[in-house]
């Protein structure tokens, strides 16, 4: 069995979901402390065919905080200004009308904090694409490993969701080391994405945007079969 614990992002990129779509249970990271200048609030999307932040905004983020206790600090005139930002920069793009729907609904019902919000996002996302892979918050699955040392916690929480794999994205083989995880009976991979690049209009390819941008370009059925474009080493 396979888990993969990530912080909760907002409208994250598809290597998310590859991540998500790999393994049997992914839990969201949502009782660390949050960190500015992180995806779990921001993410990336097309402005007049270049690459622009969309944020946001929180009520008194701070790093001394855990994610599932910051508010977000947003209304009905952002919400409606997000809208009109989307609406102008891919209302030609082929799957606009589905995608901008499911944004209508993650901005649509009440979310009070930016985990929450960021989790309802991904949640929607795998709906909308058949994803079956459990999702778990460890804040409520696994709250008996909070304060355990980082790569051990990552460990336990392996153990607890009764897996033997854990797979972290490619970025973490800077950080965690396959000897400490064997130790403990986990064997540990790293996922690297393979992707092709997809029609963005007429404007070069921009790669890593959220996945509202893929979702705008690409079909279900498409974006289903880059979900499994990546390898495991």
């Amino acid at each position: 069995m396979k888990v993969a614990i990530m912080q909760p992002y907002l409208f994250p990129y598809i290597g998310y979901f590859q991540l998500i779509n790999a393994v049997d249970t992914f839990v969201f990271y949502d009782d660390i402390n949050f960190m500015k200048k992180s995806w779990v609030n921001r993410n990336r999307i097309l402005v007049n065919g270049k690459e622009c932040m969309i944020t946001v905004p929180l009520k008194k983020a701070s790093q001394n905080k855990l994610i599932k206790d910051i508010d977000v600090l947003i209304d009905r005139v952002w919400v409606q200004q997000f809208y009109k930002t989307i609406e102008q920069n891919y209302k030609k793009a082929p799957y606009f009308e589905s995608t901008f729907k499911l944004i209508q609904t993650v901005f649509e019902s009440p979310c009070k904090t930016i985990a929450e919000l960021a989790i309802r996002s991904v949640v929607l996302i795998c709906n909308y694409l058949e994803v079956t892979t459990s999702l778990e918050k460890s804040s409520i699955t696994y709250p008996e490993t909070k304060g355990v040392e980082k790569t051990e916690r990552l460990i336990y929480i392996t153990q607890l969701s009764k897996s033997d794999h854990y797979i972290n994205p490619s970025g973490g083989k800077m950080l965690y080391d396959k000897t400490d995880f064997r130790l403990k009976g986990v064997t540990l991979s790293f996922i690297e994405n393979q992707l092709s690049p997809y029609t963005q209009f007429d404007n070069d390819f921009v790669n890593g945007l959220s996945m509202i941008d893929v979702l705008m370009f690409n079909s279900p059925k498409e974006v289903q079969k880059m979900l499994n474009q990546y390898e495991l080493i």
